[in-house]
């Protein structure tokens, strides 16, 4: 490649990606090095005093800890990794935050283009293994940085997609000599307003015409998504929210990925419906005179998971019920339940138009008391489904019990990261999460370790907050190193381990549905994990670490964790032993999750 003939001063590509980063507000870069990053490690190296790389123990790890810290801040979440396996092992962590709509921008090293094709160790674009076609397939927006021509153009295209709406996770594959080469046109952008946008509105006509078929029913249903997380971060348009809900008495259903986005504490929540659902939104969608018959989801795509394998029941009765769905992405409308009214818009935009309109719409005060004593009704309904292991103290502990102990133990500004398996069922339907608390899973794509990785991003984003993860025996192991990274830069995160020495999401599902009468054990008996000590692995790696094995003794540490977590910054690791006999609320039997037609 013909050399550039700026003088050795003139900005690099490395310099414009320190620059853009900072535009952005980038503070830190999650990652492991190596030779593909040579170049870029410089520049990172003179502009540490600006942008802190954390050297994490795995890359996906990595990734999962730039998708907490995504999270919890709202801001893009980066991560910086070498050629080939470095790559590779991002790709799960990098797929997770797309599919559940974090932004992310993943920066893997390249090796050296005169180069290429000649069997360089871990080349990953010119070769058999093509991490950028990997990646395109994988994510939003993928591409190679070839010179420094384009550099700029790719960068800046970068953020446009993972800042979009919905957020995404982009790729960008650097070589190392395009790193230094210096920039024919070094003009940049002074402000972010200068190359990208995002949509701000929703129509108005059509927010109108949902009002008006949606307040013309009598027991309608408000159906809100992960897709307004971040919007309801936003004061008014929350304010505005709960003043759409109580003035009409409409009460609220949330996704599992959405819980805790509208409080379940209020009058009017009815907690979540989907996977671990509440027991309440039955009631609403069975009871009678009058029957359910208008519903309004905001910011959900309603997939698998959060429609009980879209369950039938989740369609008002009636031929003219409203079905209004709105997300800004049009791909998702109706492509699960037919649509009355299919609005394309941004949900914070929506929610305040809502509000806006409410002096258009005044309320039938005789309707909606009824409406509200029917909620207070369905409420005297207990809303788990085992309140006797909610309030167990029983040792073995209870995985309902440790959410009792957590509800009344945990700060009311806690960020909670919830693991993949049998933990979801758990904190979904038993914890009680009222803003300013906020919970995350990754309900898309599933995989486990995401919450013992993303815990730490949450904390290093938000270090004045209390970041806890609830994940189980297994998935702690798979990305229980980041323990370390969390010593290393004194992050307090917290970790709660439901050990039951089992893969018993599996165990427990293979005998729900391919039980086999003659060896009853048989599958709790092929998916155990070894007996791990997994206090002794903690304490190894840097945490303070604790096994209980009821109620009572993880209230007596609680106060201790709290403390050394959020003053002296070391990480806590609680190992519960737990009762592996009760099974999460997965298999509801008044709901039954069978997909539709069948």
């Amino acid at each position: 490649m013909a050399k550039a003939s700026k003088s050795p001063s003139a900005p690099t590509v490395g310099d414009l990606i320190i620059h853009y980063l900072q535009l952005e507000d980038v503070k830190y870069i999650f990652g492991i090095p190596g030779g593909g990053l040579i170049n870029l490690l410089v520049n990172l190296k003179d502009n540490r005093h600006k942008i802190k790389y954390i050297i994490c123990r795995q890359e996906t790890g990595a990734a999962y800890i730039a998708d907490g810290y995504y999270r919890a801040t709202g801001k893009i979440g980066v991560v910086a990794v070498t050629t080939g396996p470095g790559a590779t092992n991002a790709l799960t962590g990098v797929m997770n935050a797309q599919a559940d709509g974090s932004a992310m921008l993943l920066i893997s090293g390249e090796i050296d283009e005169r180069f290429y094709g000649m069997g360089y160790l871990q080349e990953g674009i010119d070769a058999s293994l093509n991490v950028n076609d990997i990646y395109a397939a994988a994510i939003g927006y993928s591409s190679i940085i070839s010179n420094s021509s384009d550099a700029e153009t790719i960068v800046k295209q970068a953020f446009r997609d993972a800042l979009s709406l919905p957020r995404q996770a982009v790729h960008l594959s650097l070589p190392v000599n395009v790193t230094v080469e210096p920039l024919s046109n070094p003009v940049m952008s002074s402000s972010i307003d200068a190359y990208r946008a995002s949509p701000k509105g929703a129509p108005i006509g059509e927010v109108r015409k949902a009002m008006a078929s949606f307040l013309a029913c009598k027991r309608p249903l408000l159906f809100l998504g992960n897709g307004c997380r971040q919007v309801l971060k936003d004061s008014r348009t929350y304010k505005n929210l709960l003043r759409f809900v109580e003035t009409y008495n409409i009460p609220v259903i949330t996704t599992a990925d959405g819980k805790g986005i509208f409080p379940e504490s209020h009058e009017m929540s009815l907690r979540v419906y989907g996977i671990a659902d509440c027991m309440w939104p039955y009631q609403y969608f069975t009871s009678k005179a009058p029957v359910y018959d208008g519903i309004m989801i905001i910011g959900s795509g309603l997939g698998e998971l959060s429609t009980n394998s879209w369950l039938p029941i989740l369609k008002p009765q009636g031929e003219k019920a409203p079905f209004i769905q709105v997300d800004i992405n049009q791909k998702v409308i109706a492509r699960s339940f037919e649509v009355t009214q299919g609005i394309v818009g941004e949900a914070g935009a929506f929610i305040n138009d809502l509000a806006s309109l409410i002096s258009s719409f005044p309320p039938d005060k005789k309707v909606v008391n009824e409406r509200k004593q029917l909620i207070a009704k369905i409420k005297k309904v207990p809303p788990f489904i085992l309140p006797d292991s909610y309030n167990s103290d029983s040792s073995p502990i209870e995985p309902a019990a440790i959410m009792r102990v957590l509800q009344n133990s945990l700060p009311k500004d806690s960020k909670i990261f919830i693991d993949c398996a049998n933990c979801v069922g758990w904190s979904v339907h038993y914890l009680t999460i009222d803003p300013p608390t906020s919970i995350y899973t990754s309900l898309s794509m599933g995989p486990m370790g995401f919450g013992v990785g993303s815990v730490i991003g949450g904390k290093i984003g938000c270090p004045d907050d209390t970041c806890i993860c609830i994940t189980g025996d297994a998935a702690f192991m798979m990305q229980g190193s980041e323990i370390s990274t969390a010593a290393q830069y004194k992050v307090g995160a917290i970790w709660l381990v439901l050990f039951d020495n089992n893969l018993s999401m599996v165990s427990q599902g293979m005998n729900q549905f391919k039980r086999d009468t003659k060896q009853p054990r048989v599958w709790e008996q092929l998916y155990e994990i070894g007996n791990p000590d997994l206090a002794l692995f903690a304490r190894g790696l840097g945490a303070d670490s604790y096994s209980i094995s009821s109620p009572k003794e993880l209230e007596k540490i609680m106060a201790k964790v709290l403390i050394r977590a959020n003053k002296d910054h070391v990480p806590q690791v609680i190992i519960a032993n737990i009762n592996r006999k009760p099974v999460p609320p997965y298999y509801n039997p008044i709901y039954g999750p069978k997909p539709a037609g069948k």
